[in-house]
């Protein structure tokens, strides 16, 4: 059910085909959480039958129990205060649950545009870390899939959170270390390095990569950015340097505070 999570938008209109009588409480409840409690719902039970009925009400009140066959519309009502989910790359950090180490909103949104998520495509995420790029990515495209390779399990289990909480449920979470891990895993579409970053997880990566394959490596420590630069001039592809300031309050004035630089590494397997 949080599938349709990533549907939740001001002035959508969305027709959902539910799973049983439960349903239309917890879609009420992921409503009412992100600020559409007053999104008008309309469940349509066993219609065309003997026992046809229709239930009416809005999100954030909604109490009636209706049978297992159901069809559930919404209306979607936008509160000022109800949170932004775009399915485009580039959602607010804040909605992560993380441990401060992942791709920040900006570098993220370029990330993305690189990868190129697709329709029913596969991203293999490398050190996924709390997720937000394999989450990223299958918002951006119906039916894309994402597999997120992590060894810590900390961070395995903030993935599983944000994908739950994002609407990409079906993110595949794998604890190993790579390159071994990536051995019998489907050949993917894309391929996000972001950490682990070596020479033959690269190769590993590079081998199982699809025809028109897309793959990216983010690199924040001068170790990782010279390896870049050796793959750079044997592989070709482009190398973009991403720097980000955000403006925060120095005293009672406001100035410019950098992030950590991010030398990114992206090319298309022809």
């Amino acid at each position: 059910v949080e599938q349709m999570i990533a549907f939740i938008q001001p002035q959508a209109r969305l027709l959902i085909l539910t799973t049983g009588a439960e349903t239309p409480a917890k879609i009420a409840a992921f409503l009412t959480e992100r600020g559409f409690g007053k999104s008008r719902m309309t469940v349509l039970a066993a219609m065309g039958g003997k026992d046809e009925r229709r239930f009416d009400g809005v999100a954030e009140s909604w109490a009636h129990e209706v049978p297992a066959f159901n069809t559930l519309a919404v209306d979607c009502v936008a509160a000022p205060d109800a949170a932004l989910l775009p399915r485009v790359p580039g959602l607010a950090g804040a909605l992560f649950e993380h441990d401060g180490t992942m791709t920040k909103q900006e570098v993220r949104s370029v990330t993305l545009s690189k990868l190129m998520p697709m329709r029913g495509a596969l991203l293999w995420d490398i050190g996924t870390g709390c997720g937000s790029v394999a989450v990223e990515w299958m918002r951006g495209a119906r039916y894309a899939r994402a597999i997120g390779i992590e060894p810590r399990a900390d961070r395995r289990a903030m993935a599983a959170a944000n994908a739950l909480a994002l609407g990409v449920p079906k993110l595949e979470l794998i604890d190993g270390r790579v390159p071994e891990a990536l051995e019998g895993l489907e050949a993917p579409d894309a391929v996000f390095i972001g950490g682990g970053l070596s020479r033959e997880v690269f190769e590993a990566a590079w081998d199982a990569l699809r025809p028109l394959g897309r793959l990216v490596c983010n690199a924040v420590t001068l170790e990782s950015e010279a390896l870049l630069l050796e793959l750079h001039k044997e592989f070709g592809g482009e190398l973009v340097k991403i720097g980000v300031a955000r403006a925060e309050p120095v005293g009672r004035l406001t100035g410019w505070r950098p992030l950590m630089p991010v030398t990114q590494w992206s090319l298309v397997k022809r």
